[in-house]
């Protein structure tokens, strides 16, 4: 089955800057799809290029098997779209906004459904002028589904909302792809992308850096894993003799083992076969937030400079 959403060598520039340099992903049918990266990495002329809202200078793109840049028309009427930046005149009332989107797509969702999903039933009458931010944000999401999208395209979407608000727009996001919907997710919330995405692209610097499940990008960039517990025994140099333990640090009763592989199972057999039982052994690894600063650290350096 051909990917739903296709790049093969996107490029593009404004005048002298490269905004994107050569981004290359595919996003498989009814996935929750994450391009992650620092503020200016190209995310945003990514999607902004795959809805036809601007002309690539180079490359393939196709979206549900249609090229944005020449069948446009057609294909907004089967996607879904949250910009990062949008607005809407200042005295249209949140009803308004979606029933004048509900009438101008034929088969629409139910828009007062909507508005109850994402907590604006008691804004329906309210301006988009006096909205605050995150209720803007809401807003510009209902939008983005009253044409019960095929794919739907999501920037920064729970930016300004508060953490409850977060949560729940984490669960209508999942519910959406329940129903079969593909969706494309720009963030860069850690924990959003650790949580709501299948895969996602790391993108620094307009190239695609990194690409993945998050649990297997943890894995491939950051396998080692650390184990702590408490003990009174004097000696734990036992330790290192265990296989893929690479360290083993202690500061009193604490102790710290670095390793990769099955280190728990196996640290906690030795200590086990010691005969030492730490009711606090536990395990911990890296983050998607660790492995996202490490692909693109070269940006903290830069800032000094």
């Amino acid at each position: 089955m051909p990917a739903v959403v296709s790049v093969e060598h996107l490029h593009k520039a404004y005048g002298p800057v490269v905004a994107v340099e050569d981004v290359s992903f595919a996003v498989e049918d009814g996935e929750i799809f994450g391009l992650l990266g620092p503020n200016g990495a190209g995310k945003t002329t990514i999607v902004e290029c795959l809805q036809g809202l601007r002309r690539a200078d180079g490359g393939t793109l196709r979206v549900l098997g249609l090229d944005p840049q020449t069948q446009g028309r057609e294909l907004r009427g089967r996607v879904g779209s949250q910009l990062q930046e949008s607005a809407l005149p200042d005295r249209i009332r949140v009803w308004e906004a979606l029933d004048l989107f509900a009438s101008l797509t034929p088969g629409a969702a139910d828009w007062r459904m909507l508005m109850e999903q994402w907590g604006l039933a008691g804004k329906g009458k309210a301006s988009f002028a006096s909205l605050s931010g995150g209720q803007r944000q809401r807003l510009f999401v209902a939008l983005a589904l009253v044409n019960e999208p095929q794919v739907v395209f999501l920037d920064e979407m729970t930016t300004g909302l508060d953490p409850a608000a977060r949560r729940v727009a984490w669960e209508l996001v999942e519910a959406i792809r329940a129903r079969g919907t593909t969706v494309v997710l720009v963030t860069h919330f850690m924990d959003e992308a650790e949580r709501l995405c299948d895969r996602l692209a790391v993108v620094d610097r307009g190239r695609v850096v990194a690409a993945g499940s998050p649990p297997g990008l943890i894995d491939l960039h950051a396998p080692q894993r650390l184990v702590r517990f408490s003990t009174t025994a004097p000696d734990c140099d036992f330790l290192y003799r265990v296989p893929g333990v690479e360290a083993v640090t202690r500061r009193g009763e604490s102790v710290e083992v670095a390793g990769t592989g099955p280190v728990l199972a196996l640290v906690a057999a030795a200590l086990v076969e010691r005969g030492i039982v730490p009711a606090d052994l536990r395990a911990e690894r890296a983050t998607l937030e660790e492995v996202f600063l490490r692909l693109t650290s070269h940006r903290a350096g830069e800032e000094e400079a």
